[in-house]
């Protein structure tokens, strides 16, 4: 890892920290697949698994993850940008960014226009996860458009 990916993850916890836990786990959440890269994950032997994997097996291994995230590298960042939180603490947060970020998609139907439609799906998890600011509700949608 060289010193400017090191420098670039800190950055990324430091922006966290700003945040109240429930929204720093979703921004972290967020931001997974870049902490990811910038930390060498995955390693070059789990991109040769993965690559094998038939397409189930693949998919089961996804949910697998997205269902235990609390277990990975996210606990860590948000153990750092929260020391004083409380381990169970943590890792609601986590399973309730992973759902939030899951609901969001599960709730978007393209049924007119796209903005609309993005706002609802937001505004539908929203209903089930009423811990985060308007902003993190704002980014979900801002995200949705560009991704």
């Amino acid at each position: 890892m060289s010193q400017q990916d090191i420098d670039e993850v800190a950055e990324i916890i430091a922006e966290a920290e700003e945040l109240p836990l429930y929204d720093a786990a979703y921004a972290l959440w967020r931001q997974m697949s870049r902490l990811d890269r910038l930390e060498g994950r995955p390693a070059d032997e789990e991109v040769r698994i993965n690559r094998a994997l038939s397409r189930e097996e693949w998919w089961a291994k996804y949910k697998h993850e997205r269902a235990h995230a609390y277990e990975g590298p996210i606990f860590g960042y948000l153990e750092h940008a929260f020391p004083h939180a409380d381990e169970g603490e943590i890792k609601q947060a986590i399973i309730e960014a992973v759902k939030f970020d899951d609901d969001c998609s599960k709730y978007f139907k393209w049924e007119g226009d796209l903005w609309d439609c993005v706002v609802r799906a937001v505004t539908q998890a929203q209903s089930n996860h009423p811990n985060y600011l308007d902003t993190t509700y704002r980014e979900r949608a801002i995200i949705s458009l560009t991704s």
